[in-house]
């Protein structure tokens, strides 16, 4: 037989097992970490490299397969050239490197590939032989990887790109609470840092009776390695930066763990990755929510509790999963909670239609989690003592968010922040713009149903749809509507006064949802190589299907708008000179959930005076174990100056009200009263509280009002 014909008659096999579909159980039982040769391989000695070649490298047999029989050492001799151009990495993760290294070529391409490289002639082939060890060369697994990992950074960036053009003065543009709020946390970790504050609990803002931060999601594990930022560039730099590396970061953790151990076609990792890092949902949350949208450690934790059912080490990697999962509480949660519900679903849907790996799980199974358990147990204990006994704790959300839920029609319309979002049409089918935890668009979500139906005889299929329907189901809320009509009680109805699934806001279980889409896409992509097509074909319809699934959903840039600057009279620090270590700077209107333009002052000195009131969650009254409210204790003179900087109109006061006012403001301890000149209505507020206080003075930008003679007896 000649070169040609031994050629001819070892593609398809090599092709075969390079396209053989994978029965993938669990997601971290990397089924392409074992490269198998074509049946009827001889065992020379040239051979095994070959057939490796052919099915990790692709074109590599091709470069050497001309060789006459009698010259077989010389290939065993060549071939190893390009199998050494990429195990760098694969010396550093032998097991799962290797296979992804060269995925594209792998698939229904090779055929092409080889029959391309090696005409009748042989003098075409030969130069694209001598080309084929160069693009390897050029194109290592290293530098595709940095390349994706770019490709996400400019996407974030241009995403972000509204809030960078002016950090501290730009905010979203329909709600600013949130960013004050998160920058107020940012300023805190500074002084966890610097002066070595109890970071569990501050009172810093709602003076005297502080805020639970346990409680309150203050991102601690983002804003401490982040000092250095804030320090230099001040809260509102941080901010928009941790919003940055929240979307590019996430995006980039799942690329690499679907790229290691799910996938081996590169194109199906970055699409998965791609959509778990900027899906509506995260997009949704960006504006508002660095800590909601900073998943970058949930793939990695997925990954490590898949390990677990099958570990030969399980008390090690009990260990790493449980360091994961403190580090991921101290980011978010919520979030963490969602993670663990999930990883519990799927593998209940799998051990019910596999009984028989229970058997071989289970033991390795409950030694990592009980060794988990014990380690993060112990690191957490008395951070979540403090959140749920300590000050300030509550028991509940608000009323406020608890039905928070998505309207079925959510799930089909795109998010208002992408190319084809419309926020007027998204009205009614999320609870706010900074909930649109669904939002995949018509065309995704028939295309995620038809991947379903179409790879349903696959066990990791049919796992990954019934963790889907479960988290779709409960993010309706405990009301299930469809275009803002009621239709039935949905199941949250039972489950939301369930201890830890209360403090839960039930629309972002859709968040859950869109991350199993994104990995259906990711094996829609790698099953594609099965397909009885030719090639061309198959590679025109998948770039068509995502061109139909991810077009409408673009991201588009985060619509901002100007905010107030922090005054003069703050940044210059001309207030220490009347406030005291243990007095309170009072902002007018006084800090609420609509009035939060004093959380940022405070951020911006790194919190060096305190403020009466704030953005937060409390008990309501301000008793321990109170079901939780936004706000602190219900405030008289709060109120009549929100009325007043909502309404312009000044309001006449009795007696009882001034005497009432005095009293809170002894309460506060209140050193000075403080009231933008530029702050919308600022006559009507400063006419309001010189009927309270007696006349103000103008010192650079703000009216002041020196109360420390009514309010401290030592003055």
């Amino acid at each position: 037989m000649t070169p040609a014909e031994t050629r001819a008659a070892a593609l398809p096999r090599s092709a075969d097992v390079a396209d053989s579909p994978s029965e993938v159980v669990t997601v971290g039982d990397q089924p392409h970490d074992r490269v198998r040769s074509a049946p009827g391989a001889t065992t020379s000695a040239a051979e095994p490299a070959v057939a490796e070649a052919a099915a990790i490298d692709g074109a590599a047999p091709a470069t050497e397969a001309p060789a006459p029989a009698t010259e077989a050492p010389a290939p065993a001799t060549e071939a190893p050239a390009p199998a050494t151009e990429a195990p760098a990495p694969a010396t550093e993760a032998p097991v799962t490197e290797a296979p992804i290294t060269e995925a594209p070529a792998t698939g229904g391409g090779t055929d092409r590939q080889l029959t391309e490289t090696a005409p009748a002639d042989g003098t075409r082939g030969a130069d694209a032989a001598d080309a084929a060890p160069e693009r390897r060369r050029r194109w290592t697994p290293r530098r595709r990887d940095l390349a994706v990992f770019g490709g996400f950074l400019l996407t974030a960036l241009w995403v972000t790109s509204q809030i960078w053009m002016d950090p501290a003065g730009r905010v979203a543009s329909l709600y600013s609470s949130d960013p004050a709020q998160v920058q107020f946390f940012l300023a805190h970790s500074v002084r966890v840092v610097l002066h070595g504050e109890f970071p569990f609990f501050t009172e810093q803002f709602n003076y005297p009776d502080g805020v639970n931060l346990m409680a309150n999601t203050a991102i601690l594990a983002l804003g401490i390695p982040m000092v250095p930022v804030t320090l230099l560039f001040g809260p509102a730099v941080t901010f928009v930066l941790l919003v940055t590396l929240g979307l590019a970061g996430t995006a980039s953790a799942w690329y690499f763990v679907l790229s290691r151990h799910v996938v081996r076609n590169p194109l199906a990792a970055v699409v998965g990755g791609w959509f778990c890092g900027f899906s509506p949902a995260m997009l949704s949350h960006a504006s508002w929510h660095p800590n909601i949208i900073s998943q970058f450690l949930l793939p990695f934790i997925v990954w490590r509790v898949m390990v677990i059912t099958r570990s030969t080490r399980p008390y090690r990697d009990g260990a790493l999963l449980a360091l994961l999962v403190t580090a991921q509480a101290f980011i978010n949660e919520e979030i963490l909670l969602f993670t663990a519900m999930g990883c519990g679903i799927f593998l209940i849907a799998v051990v019910v239609q596999r009984p028989g790996l229970w058997s071989a799980a289970w033991r390795p199974l409950v030694k990592s989690l009980v060794t988990c358990t014990v380690i993060a147990g112990a690191l957490l204990a008395y951070p979540l003592y403090i959140q749920f006994a300590g000050p300030m704790a509550y028991h509940g959300l608000s009323d406020a968010v608890r039905d928070y839920g998505n309207d079925i029609a959510a799930y089909f319309a795109p998010g208002s922040p992408t190319i084809g979002g419309n926020q007027r049409a998204n009205v009614n089918l999320a609870p706010n713009y900074s909930e649109e935890n669904a939002f995949f668009g018509w065309s995704l979500a028939l295309i995620a149903v038809g991947i379903v139906l179409w790879l349903r005889r696959e066990v990791l299929i049919r796992a990954l749809a019934a963790t889907a329907a479960f988290y779709t189901i409960l993010s309706l809320g405990e009301r299930i509507s469809w275009w803002d009509r009621e239709l039935v009680v949905g199941p949250w109805e039972w489950l939301v006064r369930l201890p830890l699934l209360d403090a839960v806001v039930p629309t972002r279980f859709g968040m859950i949802t869109g991350v199993v889409v994104a990995i259906l896409l990711a094996l829609a992509i790698e099953r594609t190589s099965t397909l009885s097509m030719d090639r061309r074909t198959v590679r025109t319809l998948t770039a068509a299907g995502l061109v139909l699934a991810l077009l409408p959903i673009t991201p588009m840039p985060l619509p901002m708008t100007s905010r107030p600057p922090v005054p003069d009279f703050i940044t210059s620090d001309r207030w220490r000179a009347y406030v005291g270590p243990d007095q309170t700077l009072v902002p007018i209107p006084v800090p609420s959930m609509g009035n939060t333009h004093g959380m940022r002052w405070a951020a911006a000195t790194n919190l060096d005076f305190k403020i009466p009131g704030g953005y937060f969650l409390a008990p309501r009254n301000g008793n321990t174990g109170d079901p939780g409210r936004f706000g602190g204790r219900p405030s008289g003179i709060g109120k009549l100056l929100e009325e007043v900087a909502t309404t312009g109109r000044t309001p006449q006061l009795d007696d009882r009200q001034r005497r009432r006012s005095l009293d809170e403001l002894r309460h506060w301890r209140a050193a000075i009263l403080v009231l933008p000149v530029r702050q919308p209505h600022s006559e009507p507020l400063r006419q309001t509280v010189e009927q309270l206080v007696g006349p103000a003075r103008l010192e650079l930008d703000v009216w002041v009002w020196d109360v420390r003679s009514l309010t401290d007896p030592r003055v």
